[in-house]
C-alpha cells in the first residue's frame, strides 16, 4: 500500500512539474508575442517618419552641391543605375552607383552622385558631386572618411573651406582613337604642378580628392547626354 501511495505520488509530482513547465513556456510564448506584436506596431508608426527625415536629410547634401534653384523636380525619383564596370572604375567603385538627375522644366539641369578616392591616407573616401549638363562641377561634398584628425580631415567644409574650390571648375578633355581623354594639368594639387592646395603635412588626402574628383569628371563627359536618358 505505501509503495502505491508513493508511485501515485511521484506521479502526480511529475504531471505538476509538466504542467508547470507547459505554463511557463506558454506564458513566455505569450510575452515573447506580444513583445514582437509592440515592436512592429512601433515599426510600422515610426518607420513613414523616418523614412521621411532620411529623404530630407539626403535633399539636404544634395542642395550643398547642386543648388536647388537649379531644377524643379525631385532627383530622388529620377534616377539612372550605373553598373559597367569601366565607367564604376572611374568613380571608384565596385558596386552600382544611382545617378539622381535634376532638370528644370523636363530639361537637364545637373547630375548628384557618389565617388570614392581610393587612394586616401588611412582609407577609402567617399564624396558626393554634383555636376552641370556643360560639365562643369556645381559642388563636391564629402560624405565618409578616416583621415587623420587635423590633418586630411580638413577636406571637411566644417574644418577647412577647401572643399570648396571645386564648384566652377571644369575638365579639358581630348579624343585619342575615338576615345575620351582627361587632359588638363590642372587637375592636381600643386605639389604635382596642378592647381589645387596641398594641406602642410598632409599630401595624400587632397591628391586622392582631387584625382578622384577629376575621373568623376571624365566619366560624366563620356556619358554626356545619355544620363538624362
Amino acid at each position: 500500500m505505501t509503495e502505491k501511495n508513493s508511485s501515485s505520488s511521484s506521479h502526480n509530482t511529475q504531471i505538476s512539474l509538466l504542467k508547470g513547465m507547459f505554463r511557463s513556456a506558454y506564458k513566455l510564448s505569450l510575452f515573447t508575442f506580444i513583445c514582437i506584436v509592440l515592436l512592429l506596431g512601433v515599426y510600422y508608426l515610426t518607420a513613414p517618419q523616418i523614412e521621411h527625415e532620411q529623404r530630407e536629410a539626403m535633399l539636404k547634401t544634395f542642395h550643398k552641391v547642386l543648388p536647388p534653384s537649379l531644377y524643379n523636380n525631385t532627383p530622388l525619383e529620377d534616377t539612372l543605375i550605373i553598373n559597367d564596370t569601366k565607367q564604376l572604375a572611374l568613380l571608384g567603385s565596385k558596386e552600382p552607383i544611382t545617378i539622381y538627375r535634376a532638370r528644370l522644366d523636363h530639361q537637364p539641369a545637373g547630375v548628384i552622385f557618389q565617388l570614392v578616392a581610393r587612394n586616401g591616407y588611412s582609407s577609402h573616401i567617399t564624396l558626393l558631386m554634383g555636376v552641370l549638363p556643360n560639365g562643369t562641377v556645381s559642388g563636391v561634398r564629402v560624405l565618409n572618411h578616416r583621415e587623420t584628425p587635423g590633418l586630411g580631415d580638413k577636406i571637411e567644409e566644417r574644418k577647412d573651406d577647401w572643399i570648396l574650390n571645386f564648384a566652377g571648375r571644369s575638365l579639358q578633355v581630348t579624343t585619342i582613337n575615338n576615345q575620351l581623354i582627361a587632359n588638363d594639368p590642372r587637375w592636381a594639387v600643386k605639389k604635382d604642378g596642378g592647381e589645387f592646395d596641398q594641406f602642410t603635412g598632409a599630401t595624400i588626402t587632397p591628391r586622392a580628392v582631387v584625382a578622384a574628383v577629376k575621373k568623376a569628371l571624365l566619366f560624366v563627359h563620356q556619358r554626356g547626354d545619355a544620363l538624362y536618358e
